[in-house]
């Protein structure tokens, strides 16, 4: 099973600093997958459904065997699958870039250069806040990724902070200016 790494990983000392144009050390601020408590209603309402399963083949018992043997395995794929599809998103966000990969028999990866990104938001609604989970959302120019929700992030304060400093630091790197159209 893969372990999530909810806290800050940007402990690298030899990293440049915000002031430091030479800043060419890649510093991972999260690497996993979505927190399974953040997808707590979906993984509940599945439970639920899977239960209903075992009690209807229970139920039906006397159609035969099988019926029950039917539920059971339904009940499992009902509350398997979600977890499944869960786990297997993965997000690496570092002071460079944001890999975002997914998908179960087949995998695909988008890459989103820190310097594309136009805006940030966070949100943490308030079952997020007791599960300790959010959401950022990140707006950007890149034509594949225009927009990436990186959803269920265990403890997402931290990427979030790092995250806006370090867009700040490599726009400037880079010589990025942002004009306004008014």
């Amino acid at each position: 099973m893969a372990t999530e790494k909810p806290d800050l990983i940007a402990t690298d000392a030899s990293a440049g600093t915000a002031e430091n144009p030479a800043d060419t050390n890649e510093v991972v601020y999260f690497e996993g997958s979505p927190a399974l408590r953040g997808s707590l209603g979906r993984l509940l309402a599945c439970g639920i459904l899977g239960a209903g399963f075992t009690v209807g083949g229970a139920m039906l018992r006397s159609e035969g065997w099988w019926v029950p043997a039917v539920g059971v395995v339904l009940a499992v794929a009902t509350i398997a699958i979600p977890i499944v599809l869960i786990r297997s998103v993965r997000y690496r966000i570092t002071s460079f870039r944001i890999d975002y990969e997914r998908g179960v028999l087949s995998k695909d990866i988008d890459t989103l250069e820190l310097w594309h990104v136009e805006d940030l938001t966070f949100h943490q609604s308030l079952l997020d806040r007791v599960l300790r989970t959010g959401t950022i959302t990140v707006l950007s120019h890149d034509e594949t990724t225009p927009r990436l929700l990186l959803q269920a992030l265990p403890n997402p304060r931290p990427v979030f902070e790092a995250l806006k400093q370090r867009i700040i630091t490599v726009k400037r790197q880079r010589g990025v200016i942002k004009l306004d159209a008014g």
